[in-house]
């Protein structure tokens, strides 16, 4: 397992809890709380986007 560094967890309503995290190799990670043995990984810039994308709104139709 990759030594990761997680962030603390963003908690939504009903407790949708999720961590992001990265390595020292530049990878970056998103979990659900409490599974970190279970995550997704991709690059910092991917994540970056992701998230840029989501704060833009790309995403509302998955809502």
């Amino acid at each position: 397992m990759p030594d990761i560094t997680w962030e603390p967890a963003f908690c939504g309503e009903g407790n949708n809890c999720f961590r992001l995290g990265t390595d020292g190799d530049g990878n970056a990670y998103i979990t659900v709380n409490g599974q970190e043995d279970r995550y997704l990984t991709d690059t910092r810039e991917a994540l970056r986007a992701l998230i840029t994308d989501i704060k833009a709104g790309k995403a509302d139709h998955l809502l």
